[in-house]
């Protein structure tokens, strides 16, 4: 039986290779557009679009994301309780304290966002602290700080910039062979077999592009919650509470009013019914999960060795 060390340094391990496997993909894609229309312009627009949309990404998505939830800051003055707990699992932790935010919305969840452990912010449900025990509410704390401490959600962020920009790409790729004008190199023939075979890849690629990049960002976000749930079990030497606070947070069957497909992943648990379904569907359906199953995740709390 794998310890949470042992968890934790095997699905960091994991992380890598997923993004790193996602940045080859998307040059790959880009390379694709290029060799099909002949014009190495195509790809160099894409490396620049990527680039410019990951630098807005990295300054300015904590704000965004935190608007997107109506999020409310919390003070030693109006939330001293929490304010407190944070603050002693960050020193347990070595981090800086992180921005505290409340969402008032009864179902209970939580999220942490942020370039990096100087500039982050962990925002809590107003339901989230009425169902939970301390012990609990330490571990889905620990499990935030972890994702900041990981730098996992930085990660997050640029794999769903590149979805973005991947789907951006395949949409004008589609418009200009169907609409657009394309200039070819006198060696290219637009008829015979060269031709058609050409046409065949390229048209394959654009359709299954947008959707293998979403499914290998999907795979990196259910990889981060493990590797968070592993790092908060060691913070808190208590991985307990966490699996209960999980098992209590999947039990609500509202959806969490603010959060929408863009940011579900971002939360500690699905914050909507109908990825929390999904915990019961078939292996395929998990595939288009935002989140592990609730169940294996609480099994590998209880089941590994501190």
């Amino acid at each position: 039986m794998k310890t949470l060390y042992q968890e934790s340094d095997s699905n960091k391990l994991r992380t890598v290779f997923l993004m790193s496997g996602f940045f080859i993909f998307f040059i790959a894609v880009g390379y694709a557009a290029a060799w099909y229309f002949n014009d190495s312009i195509i790809l160099w627009i894409a490396v620049i679009f990527s680039v410019v949309s990951s630098f807005v990404s990295y300054w300015w998505s904590d704000k965004i994301i935190l608007q997107m939830a109506q999020a409310k800051p919390i003070d030693r003055d109006n939330g001293k309780e929490i304010y407190r707990l944070v603050e002693n699992l960050c020193i347990t932790a070595g981090l800086p304290l992180p921005k505290i935010y409340l969402i008032e919305d009864s179902s209970p969840n939580a999220f942490a966002t942020g370039r990096n452990p100087e500039h982050s912010a962990i925002a809590l449900t107003s339901g989230l602290l009425a169902r939970l025990e301390k012990a609990e509410l330490e571990g889905v704390i620990a499990h935030e700080l972890s994702h900041i401490g990981n730098r996992d959600i930085l990660i997050s962020t640029v794999a769903t910039v590149l979805v973005g920009t991947i789907a951006i790409l395949s949409d004008l790729a589609f418009r200009s062979m169907f609409w657009g004008n394309r200039s070819r190199s006198d060696n290219d023939s637009n008829s015979g077999n060269a031709a058609i075979i050409k046409f065949g890849i390229f048209l394959v690629l654009m359709i299954l592009a947008p959707l293998s990049a979403k499914l290998l960002s999907l795979a990196v976000s259910r990889r981060r919650e493990f590797l968070a749930d592993s790092s908060a079990g060691l913070l808190t030497r208590y991985p307990e509470g966490l699996a209960r606070a999980l098992e209590k947070i999947s039990a609500v069957p509202q959806n969490l009013k603010k959060a929408n497909a863009a940011t579900a992943h971002m939360y500690i648990v699905a914050p909507l019914q109908l990825d929390k379904n999904k915990n019961k569907s078939s292996v395929f359906k998990k595939l288009f999960m935002t989140h592990p199953p609730v169940a294996e995740r609480v099994a590998r709390l209880r089941g590994v060795n501190l």
